[in-house]
This record gives structure tokens, sequence and C-alpha cells, in this order.
């Protein structure tokens, strides 16, 4: 089933715009929920793009519909033994598709940042599997999907990764994240990990600020 995605919230380059984030929110949530990252990053030449999943069934919420890039049917079994593939390809299709319109734009896809949170940064880690070259991902409060697949294409194999967990996440265990970690760095991604003490599965400044130094790394302003 094809599903319809809301147009995006988008917050200009407050200066020359020379790079693009874009901001995968997670289940339930909607593009707006993340959209104010954007002042708290305050990079002058990044533009931010937060797009809203479509609503779709859910099966850990007895079938009913909300914003998901996928379906999800367990939250015991993320380590790739139940998992939606159709329905994150087509989301990784839809993202793709935004990576595009900043080239279009004049944005070199290295110049694009993907990232996302919970099942935003499921999405956005298939992303190093893309054709594309991208400037980086970053991945916070999430896991690997499909891991028996090569994990990350040519044109990424080079590409810096940003991960980020709360130890005390009660919705992505501490495990299903810090397994991805291993596993994506057992296939020789750079992968940057940070882990917050106590954090539940949500965002702290530490982290904010940890995601806008690597963004200025993979990314600096021209």
């Amino acid at each position: 089933m094809s599903y319809a995605y809301p147009k995006p919230i988008t917050v200009p380059a407050k200066g020359e715009h020379s790079a693009t984030f874009i901001m995968l929110h997670g289940l339930g949530d909607t593009g707006n929920g993340w959209s104010d990252v954007a002042q708290q990053l305050a990079l002058p030449h990044v533009k931010c793009v937060f797009p809203t999943a479509p609503t779709r069934p859910i099966s850990i919420n007895m079938g009913m519909s909300m914003p998901g890039w996928y379906d999800i049917r367990s939250l015991d079994k993320l380590d790739g033994s139940d998992e939606d593939a159709e329905g994150v390809r087509e989301s990784v299709r839809y993202v793709e598709g935004l990576v595009q319109a900043e080239v279009d734009a004049g944005v070199p896809s290295d110049r694009v940042v993907v990232g996302g949170f919970s099942q935003g940064g499921a999405v956005a880690l298939m992303m190093l599997r893309s054709g594309t070259k991208l400037g980086g991902v970053a991945a916070l409060s999430t896991y690997l999907m499909l891991r028996d697949e090569a994990l990350a294409s040519d044109a990424n194999a080079a590409t810096r990764v940003f991960m980020a967990h709360g130890d005390s996440d009660q919705v992505v265990a501490f495990p299903f994240g810090d397994g991805s970690r291993k596993k994506l760095q057992e296939a020789g991604l750079d992968v940057d990990w940070k882990v917050y003490p106590g954090m539940p599965h949500s965002a702290c400044m530490e982290e904010l600020q940890h995601l806008k130094e690597f963004l200025l790394s993979v990314v600096p302003a021209k």
C-alpha cells in the first residue's frame, strides 16, 4: 500500500545556505515535534527539513493509525526478527526524494545529513545503503533494521555516523541501540557513539550539543 506523505516543515538557513539537515521524527510524532531543534542547533549555513510520516495502522497500537515510517509489531523484537521491510523501504525512497530535491536546488548530496529519532533514526540508518553519497547520518535512540543486508553502499562506506542513546530507555531498550552500534562498527563504519546516563526514550540538551558538533564536523560552514 502506498501512503501520502504530508509536506515537510522547512526552516531556511539564516545565512548562506550550504548544507541541509533532514530530521525524521519518531512513531506517533510529526515534523513539528522536532522543528524547534533548528533554533537549538543555531547553524546559520544549514537548512533544516522536518518531514512528517504518513498515517498508517500500527500493530503495537492495536492496529490504530498514527504517523509512522513503517509498522512496528513488537518492541521486544527490534533485532531483525519481525520487521516491516516493505514499509521501511517505502520511507527510504521518500527520504531519498527529499535528498534529491536538495541536490536539484544546488546543495551537493555530500552536504546533506539525514538524522532521525527512534523509528525515524532506523530510517536514517537505512540511508547508509543509498547509492547517493551523504554528508553524514545521525541516529538517536534507535536501532538497525534489515541487518542481514549490506549495511552501507559503496557510496556511503566512509560516511560518518552519529549514534546516541540513553541507558535508561524504556522504549528502545539500550542493548538494541548498543548492539546496532557494534554491528555497524564491525562492518567498518565510522560511528561516533554517545551514551547518556539516566536518559529515557527522549533527547537532552547535551545530546543536541553533540549533534551540533557532529554536523559542524561533517558539513562545516564554507
